[in-house]
């Protein structure tokens, strides 16, 4: 079950629930000044991404191979995504220390699990390229009369997505200036596990995504006369986000009879029968999806797919990650079939965001 918008205080937030994990997630925005980054200049072009990020551009040069007409459009977002990555505009936390199951007692530090399940969702969200780069963006436009107070703004104000401007036709200056880029908006992504049986990545994954989509992101802009960032508290100028496309995390578990399950007795009896049967027996596997603490610990393997689609058509998902570990029992053929159930769990998933 998916719940969005209800906590107050966020500007985004969803409750999720699958079996017996239930993870809630808050999403707020903070203003970032550019006067606080460290040699900020913003970046224009790829080849000054890659000059001015080093290392951190290096997925730009996989997009030199792909044809004219999607070049322009993904090498965009690969450079939103880098600089993003370089400013860390994105900041989740999983916070496993709310009692939610008896190995995670509530008041303790941050565990090695939760701080591993953070960085996995920040990476994610990097290498999905999630979040478009202008919503985060408020820009100050010098040729612009100051901005209107929100009660009284024009049904078109400025706002921090847009980049053309129209100058002020009783400006006489004779060298407009270009916009710039005064300050960035921050999300602090909360995910609280309330509830935890089995692995909770696909649900965290699930929740960021659902209260993403009920983000909205005030209207905000650059005061010359106060020298800071203004926010509109009008709740009708407040802008969603824009997410590419609709990822969606699916975890799957493969059982193995024998050895590899845990099914196998000590006794001496026991023993002799399974070394017999070994043969037949390690043709016998299933794959599991949403599964709980029991059946994760006797599944030696674990496989997590992300499928990405686009919410406003169906059959036009793509494979973004395959995860797999812990043992080599699922083939090619395996691997097949998971990624089709995965297609068609993301179906399900898109009609439950879509409804909530």
């Amino acid at each position: 079950s998916i719940n969005t918008g209800s906590l107050t205080h966020c500007h985004g937030s969803a409750v999720v629930r699958t079996g017996d994990t239930a993870v809630v997630c808050g999403v707020r925005g903070e203003i970032l000044s550019a006067q606080d980054v460290v040699d900020h200049r913003p970046a224009t072009t790829v080849e000054e991404l890659r000059r001015r990020y080093g290392g951190h551009a290096t997925r730009l040069d996989e997009m030199d191979e792909m044809n004219e007409e999607e070049t322009g459009k993904r090498k965009g977002r690969a450079e939103d995504a880098e600089e993003m990555a370089y400013l860390n505009l994105l900041v989740p936390n999983v916070e496993l220390s709310t009692g939610c199951s008896p190995s995670h007692l509530p008041g303790g530090p941050p565990s090695e699990e939760a701080q591993t399940l953070s960085h996995r969702i920040l990476s994610l969200m990097h290498t999905s390229q999630l979040i478009s780069m202008n919503d985060m963006r408020v820009w100050h436009h010098p040729n612009l009369s100051p901005s209107p107070p929100p009660e009284t703004s024009p049904s078109n104000p400025p706002t921090s997505t847009s980049l053309d401007f129209p100058n002020d036709p009783e400006d006489d200056t004779t060298s407009p200036k270009p916009p710039t880029v005064r300050a960035y908006w921050t999300l602090h992504i909360t995910l609280l596990v309330l509830s935890l049986s089995g692995p909770p990545f696909a649900t965290l994954w699930t929740a960021l995504i659902a209260a993403l989509r009920n983000t909205r992101l005030p209207l905000a802009w650059w005061d010359a006369d106060a020298n800071t960032v203004l926010c509109s508290p009008a709740i009708s100028s407040a802008k969603p986000l824009t997410l590419n496309g609709m990822p969606m995390a699916m975890g799957f578990g493969v059982f193995e009879a024998g050895p590899a399950g845990g099914l196998v007795s000590s006794s001496q009896q026991a023993k002799e029968r399974e070394e017999e049967k070994e043969e037949e027996e390690k043709e016998k596997s299933w794959v599991l999806t949403d599964m709980d603490g029991f059946e994760a610990g006797v599944c030696a393997e674990e496989v997590t797919v992300v499928v990405r689609g686009n919410s406003k058509g169906r059959g036009m998902e793509e494979v973004l990650k395959i995860e797999k570990g812990g043992g080599g029992v699922l083939g090619r053929d395996g691997m097949r079939q998971v990624v089709g159930l995965a297609r068609e769990r993301w179906e399900g998933w898109m009609k439950m965001v879509d409804g909530s």
